[in-house]
């Protein structure tokens, strides 16, 4: 099973967000597109149900959705959120990335 983390951090926003949205079980699909600066990019979406062939990994109650074609990009990696002086966001820590663009969202490996 390929190992993808979110952090917990990441699914209290998720859940928060959920929330709000008066969504019913808190999920954050990832998922890896091609395109960005960098080559791919990281895609983030609530999601209701999982697809067939969707990794699902739970922190706290909040489920993580990748599609078999993103997980081998995203092995070993970490969802976080993260706030700070330029915002919050959620970011991806990837040991895949072999180099990343200034704004975090887009990688290449």
């Amino acid at each position: 099973m390929p190992d993808i983390r979110l952090s917990p951090s990441a699914a209290a926003r998720v859940a928060a967000i959920a929330r709000k949205q008066g969504r019913d079980t808190p999920r954050l699909r990832l998922s890896v597109d091609g395109g960005g600066c960098a080559g791919f990019q990281y895609k983030f979406e609530l999601a209701d149900e999982p697809q067939a062939d969707d990794l699902l990994v739970e922190t706290d109650g909040v489920g993580l959705l990748v599609d078999s074609m993103s997980q081998p990009f995203l092995e070993g990696a970490v969802v976080d959120f993260v706030e700070n002086l330029g915002g919050a966001a959620f970011q991806v820590v990837n040991p895949q990335a072999s180099s990343s663009c200034g704004c975090g969202t887009s990688f290449s490996v």
